[in-house]
């Protein structure tokens, strides 16, 4: 079967891009449909000279000292660099020319994610790079090492890709990672949100069975906690002309939260034991600790026969183990120090706790200032109450109103450890008991490490019409700022409100109509636009027009600044323009200014929402 698009017969690929490891699975069409979402070994260095294939390829990028001569790979007998394994093994020993958390540099609307920075605390010796770089550099990875493999039919550039990104994302986020898929050789990319290719991977592996566990009117609620973000999606399970239909219904806001804060919370527990026996520890260590602890707690969670785990890190000038610092972390740290501080139990009235960000933020990320990720989830359901719209009278007096789940799947490497799992049970439970609801329904989850991947290889087949469809559209309503015009007042700023450009659940690939309001550009000259989302304006069109904008309702995003192109102009004119919008096929935010009077007939300004700092 095809549909015209040239990799359509090689079978689709999906791609879980994750912070702490990257997954690849992929599905191929046979006569009688789609074969089961396979998991792809991506061959990596793990040692010096020893390449194994493996499920599982972390998400890290070591830059080798002038001295190591070991990192050859079967595709590149001079590569000065590796990603993989090994990495993460010299991420103990070196933890200073390691990148790690790519993925969460790529969404931190702080910085230049353009901007050569990573590692934070490299050695004069060593060049940095980007966040889109790093990202890059491990998809590369995966498309020299796909190539190498044998039984593998064309090359993973020829095929449909499909990459998973957090449901959080923003645009200019997605549309980063498409830029470094691209640079990689992947031109045929699609974007899918996490936690649904976790429940696609759940309708998968369920196969026709799935029927049986879900039913019209059910809600389920996606709880995500992977390694660098916290998730949480609702989708809504509807009958369409007698079959089965799910709706993506809500999103949270990016939540810059998940398993590197809970490494760097047992890196601290451990600094604190080494302290205690008397060894002094600088920040250098402190950055091997904290990749240790992600060692060391994925081998406590994944064994709970295991009572306890020796660490060790380099002593201070050394980067041998042979002059090290050792101490040991046991289960029940792990289990208590991350159950209690990360899954607490709270009412649903609960919310994130605001004070200023400590240690966390010494590695440079704008983690959530909470680390209690039940107390985002009682401020999720709540946000969302009218997710799915209800008469009032189905909410009876009295009684708390937020959004109710049915069902629950549970997705992300830290729910490998079943106390995690049976606290956020117990506390949605909880708040059910409340309405008088009945309990969650816990759905069967598939490999917590491999889902994603399996499921956004699942996409892609159901993209050609072959399975259940998950549809939602893009999960915000996007806004422009626009400045009322007003007398210059010292100390002043003017007023801002913010046009509705695109609405919530604007399917990818569509274009929005927008009054025709007549507004004014300067060309030739640095301009600012503000852009704003919002996960919770429901009832807005495009062309609303928000004012006053509240900030529990709309969220301001990064500013692009950019100057647009003068050509036949002079610089600082102000060109009359009316909008357009459109959602691209891969989620992101496109604006186009037309003049009203044109110098030309192509005279248009396009700007999308990113950060690429060029107008077009």
């Amino acid at each position: 079967m095809s549909d015209g698009n040239p990799a359509a017969d090689l079978g689709c690929v999906g791609i879980d891009l994750g912070t702490t490891h990257t997954a690849i699975a992929e599905v191929a069409f046979d006569e009688s449909g789609v074969t089961r979402a396979q998991v792809v070994a991506i061959p990596q260095l793990v040692a010096p000279g020893a390449i194994e294939a493996r499920p599982l390829l972390p998400s890290m990028v070591y830059f080798a000292h002038e001295s190591e001569t070991a990192l050859a790979l079967p595709w590149d007998a001079s590569r000065d660099y590796c990603v993989g394994e090994y990495a993460r093994q010299r991420a103990l020993q070196a933890p200073s020319r390691v990148v790690s958390s790519a993925k969460s540099w790529l969404s931190n609307t702080l910085i230049d994610r353009r901007t050569a920075l990573l590692p934070t605390a490299a050695p004069p010796d060593l060049e940095r790079i980007s966040p889109v770089e790093a990202s890059y550099r491990i998809l590369d990875h995966l498309c020299e090492a796909y190539r190498s493999l044998e039984g593998l039919r064309g090359e993973l550039t020829d095929k449909d890709v499909v990459l998973a990104v957090p449901a959080s994302f923003d645009a200019a986020a997605r549309d980063l990672t498409i830029e470094a898929a691209v640079a990689a050789g992947l031109e045929n990319v699609h974007l899918l949100e996490e936690p649904q290719a976790a429940l696609y991977a759940w309708i998968e592996s369920m196969g026709g069975d799935f029927r049986k566990h879900l039913h019209v009117g059910d809600v389920v609620l996606v709880v995500d906690v992977g390694g660098g973000t916290t998730d949480f999606s609702a989708m809504l399970v509807q009958d369409r002309e007698g079959e089965l239909e799910l709706s993506r219904v809500a999103v949270g806001d990016h939540i810059l939260l998940g398993g590197d804060n809970m490494d760097l919370a047992l890196a601290y527990a451990l600094k604190a034991k080494l302290e205690q026996a008397g060894h002094a520890v600088d920040q250098g260590q402190l950055l091997a600790l904290w990749h240790a602890a992600r060692h060391s707690k994925e081998e406590l969670l994944s064994r709970p026969d295991l009572d306890k785990i020796p660490v060790a890190i380099a002593g201070r000038g050394s980067q041998l183990l042979g002059n090290s610092l050792r101490t040991e972390l046991t289960q029940q740290e792990v289990e208590s120090l991350l159950l209690d501080g990360f899954f607490p139990v709270v009412p649903l009235s609960a919310r994130p706790l605001q004070k200023a960000r400590t240690a966390l933020t010494q590695l440079g990320l704008p983690y959530a200032s909470d680390a209690a990720i039940t107390r985002h989830l009682a401020e999720f359901l709540c946000r969302q109450a009218h997710a799915i719209p209800r008469r009032e009278s189905e909410v009876p007096s009295g009684q708390p109103n937020f959004l109710k789940p049915t069902a629950l799947l549970f997705n992300g490497g830290a729910f490998k450890c079943g106390l995690f799992r049976e606290r956020v049970i117990s506390n949605v439970n909880d708040w059910l008991v409340t309405a008088n609801c009945p309990p969650l329904r816990v759905l069967p989850g598939e490999d917590l490490d491999l889902a994603v991947a399996r499921g956004a290889a699942y996409y892609g087949a159901v993209r050609r019409g072959r399975g259940l469809r998950i549809r939602g559209g893009t999960a915000r309503s996007y806004y422009v700022g626009i400045e009322s015009p007003m007398p210059a007042v010292p100390g002043i700023e003017p007023p801002v409100s913010a046009l509705c450009v695109a609405p919530i659940g604007i399917e990818e690939g569509s274009t929005c109509d927008l009054p025709d309001q007549v507004l004014g550009v300067i060309v030739g000259q640095p301009v600012t636009f503000r852009f704003f989302g919002s996960t919770v304006r429901r009832d807005d069109r495009a062309g609303t027009l928000v004012d006053p904008i509240l900030p529990q309702e709309i969220e301001e995003l990064a500013p692009i600044e950019i100057v647009l192109p003068a050509e036949s102009r002079s610089a600082g004119d102000i060109v009359a323009v009316r909008l357009q919008a459109a959602v691209t096929s891969v989620g992101t935010l496109s604006l186009e200014a037309v003049p009203t009077k044109p110098v030309n007939p192509n005279e248009r300004w396009k700007v999308e929402l990113n950060v690429r700092g060029e107008g077009k």
